[in-house]
């Protein structure tokens, strides 16, 4: 794992350089894709480096331990910093294995949502509302761009059928999971 992160930060550094080549930047294909795997890089070398940086911290305080000779404090102050480092490394380990699962292809691409209202008339068609309200919330909140595809309201403010495009940073990967059937159901109340 650690030849491929190494591999990784030298890819980082390479485009790096490479994003700032003026014939790198006039040519838009080229730049669009290396800004594209340098944004997909960012936070596994991000992650390396605080790794290589708490191991680096474990290093040195062994050796302080292990030369001995120091007096109560510092020593209690080795010991922390060597169990802390160990915490660190743990955490940026787990981070990096994930962060280093191989990705969806798809993930980047847009969506298309298309929410319907079922059985019960004008409750379900307010209820379809609220779904295309909450699905506009998260995606200004994500930064995505949502446009309106076709509608059909009805007389109280819902919709029998809507449907819209979402585009943005990993709308695929949020939303590949948002199908089904939902069901609301009002609770009376004497209940």
């Amino acid at each position: 794992m650690l030849e491929q992160l190494k591999a990784a930060e030298d890819r980082y550094e390479e485009i790096g350089l490479r994003l700032t080549d003026p014939s790198v930047v006039n040519d838009n294909a080229q730049y669009r894709s290396l800004m594209k795997e340098y944004k997909n890089l960012t936070p596994i070398v991000a992650q390396y480096r605080e790794l290589a940086a708490a191991q680096q911290a474990h290093t040195e305080a062994g050796e302080l331990l292990a030369e001995g000779g120091l007096d109560h404090e510092l020593r209690q102050m080795a010991e922390e910093q060597l169990h802390e480092s160990q915490k660190e490394i743990q955490r940026c380990t787990e981070a990096l294995r994930i962060l280093l699962l191989p990705r969806d292809p798809n993930d980047e691409k847009s969506v298309i949502v298309e929410i319907r209202a079922g059985a019960g008339g004008e409750e379900a068609a307010l209820f379809a509302s609220t779904l295309y309200r909450m699905y506009l919330m998260y995606a200004e909140r994500r930064g995505w761009t949502l446009e309106p595809i076709s509608a059909s309201e009805t007389e109280l403010g819902g919709y029998k059928e809507i449907s819209f495009s979402l585009e943005g940073e990993s709308v695929y990967s949020r939303m590949k999971y948002e199908s089904g059937v939902h069901r609301v159901q009002r609770v009376p109340d004497t209940e």
